[in-house]
């Protein structure tokens, strides 16, 4: 059975060891019997009885990496010196930094972009708020903004554990989409101090980008500041997910030849992301959709504390299904996940309808597993990036903020959403198979038709403020004037 992925971890040991005949042959044979693999052998010093070299090991795990380190200091004359781990030293120093789209070389440089030069432009957007699109960083950058209590599958760990996520969140979007993005983490849980935070760095900002804030305060953080500001905000965990779930469904569903508003689906995990997957569902046609958490089936009997919770029983599970996932399963056309491991037995998909569909989407360890849902599933997919099918928030982020930055929308709205779900849907086009619903991560054309589609949604929608037509850069077109 399949476990969780690992990426591999490459660590660079360097290690004295004696010099004699076989030293090293015993080294790399302890490693590999530890579950390392031995890489690139570097000699650093040779003296008359000992060689210093720098080891490369790969391992898959921090348990291996232990292992290996024990092996090794249980040989005779062999001492480690140091470990570097290669995922640390990709870290060092942070992955972000500021630079300039100008070089400052001259008297004549500095007076330009900055003292006196730069004051007849701080005037003129001072008179004319909106041209701070053309001449201040505004226009292509966004806000990744984190308390740090959601983060990966780490929970709650805080602003300062946060950033090495939210640093990697600001290079996606800037490898992907080329926009700039910056991590601000902030030390507080509370929904009035976030938000006010938010709405008084926001001026520099053409939008945010909430990451990784728990439920069920991400919702009522969206909620506001979605109404307090004019830009853009998405919780990437609640949109981006539902997004690209919606995408992959199409496509899924076009396989087995059964239309989106005659499915039937169970969907587990009612926070963030499963309540703005279940929204977008119902946006996108299906009628049918049985929210179900740990204690079984949402429905109209029950009195829920959860003010979400009480929404998804009023506008879910038509027929007002009750019962556990396994009661609920039956006769259902699709299973999608948000929830936890292990928790949807293979048997189980055995009793849905004709050719389910299972969107198993706990990270790292599904709700259930491909290999073992294989022999009941026609489609499957998951959040893992060594099976097919992966369902990952990276297609949709990026283009949804560029075509919602390229138009200078005030928000982003369920037109933009359901039309970047459409756009990465049909970047497979009439390509699809069960094993390939939903373009690679990697695939170049995502950006840029998801992009496309959600300017025009946005313009559609009345919340562009910008034309595509207008020149890129309205300052040298139209002078600026104190």
């Amino acid at each position: 059975m399949a476990t969780a992925p690992s990426i591999g971890t490459q660590l660079v040991m360097r290690l004295e060891t004696p010099n004699t005949a076989g030293s090293f042959g015993t080294l790399a044979s302890a490693i590999g019997d530890a579950g390392g693999m031995v890489g690139a052998v570097d000699t650093r010093t040779v003296g008359k009885t000992t060689i210093v070299r720098d080891v490369t090991v790969t391992v898959n795990s921090d348990a291996i990496a232990n292992a290996v380190r024990q092996a090794i200091e249980k040989i005779d004359g062999v001492r480690v010196l140091s470990v570097s781990d290669s995922t640390f030293l990709a870290h060092l120093g942070g992955k972000i930094r500021t630079g300039i789209t100008r070089p400052v070389k001259t008297r004549q440089d500095l007076s330009t972009v900055y003292t006196p030069g730069v004051a007849r432009v701080s005037s003129a957007i001072a008179n004319d708020p909106a041209k701070a699109y053309a001449l201040t960083i505004k226009r292509n950058t966004v806000c990744v903004l984190s308390d740090g209590t959601a983060v990966l599958g780490l929970g709650d760990i805080g602003p300062y554990g946060a950033a090495p996520v939210m640093e990697g969140k600001c290079m996606l979007f800037k490898q992907f989409a080329d926009i700039d993005a910056f991590p601000i983490c902030l030390d507080t849980k509370n929904v009035d101090e976030i938000v006010e935070t938010a709405r008084r760095i926001a001026p520099i900002f053409g939008g945010i980008n909430l990451e990784d804030i728990s439920a069920p305060r991400c919702f009522e953080v969206e909620r506001r500041l979605v109404e307090e500001l004019d830009i853009p905000v998405m919780h990437d965990d609640q949109h981006g997910t539902a997004v690209v779930i919606l995408a992959a469904l199409m496509n899924a569903a076009a396989v087995v030849n059964k239309r989106m508003e005659d499915l039937t689906i169970v969907l587990t995990g009612s926070g963030a992301a499963g309540t703005a997957t279940i929204k977008m569902l119902l946006a996108a046609g299906v009628r049918d959709v049985i929210a179900v958490d740990r204690g079984g089936a949402l429905n109209r009997d029950e009195h829920y504390d959860n003010s979400h919770w009480t929404w998804l029983a009023e506008h879910t599970n038509r027929q007002n299904r009750r019962g556990s996932l396994k009661d609920v399963l039956v006769g259902a056309d699709v299973f999608i996940g948000v929830s936890a491991p292990g928790i949807l037995q293979p048997e189980w998909i055995g009793g849905m309808a004709r050719d389910p569909i299972v969107f198993a989407m706990a990270n790292p360890t599904p709700e259930v597993m491909p290999d073992q849902a294989a022999g009941y599933a026609a489609v499957i997919a998951t959040g893992r990036s060594d099976f097919p099918n992966q369902v990952n928030n990276l297609l949709a982020f990026p283009g949804i903020f560029r075509g919602a930055l390229d138009v200078r929308a005030r928000k982003i709205t369920e037109g933009m959403k359901l039309a970047a779900a459409r756009a990465i849907a049909g970047i497979v086009g009439d390509e699809r198979s069960a094993e390939y619903i939903i373009p690679s991560v990697f695939d170049t054309r995502v950006v840029d038709a998801v992009a496309q589609a959600v300017t025009q949604a946005a313009i559609d929608d009345g919340v562009a403020r910008r034309e595509l037509l207008m020149p890129d850069d309205e300052a040298a077109a139209e002078p600026v004037r104190s």
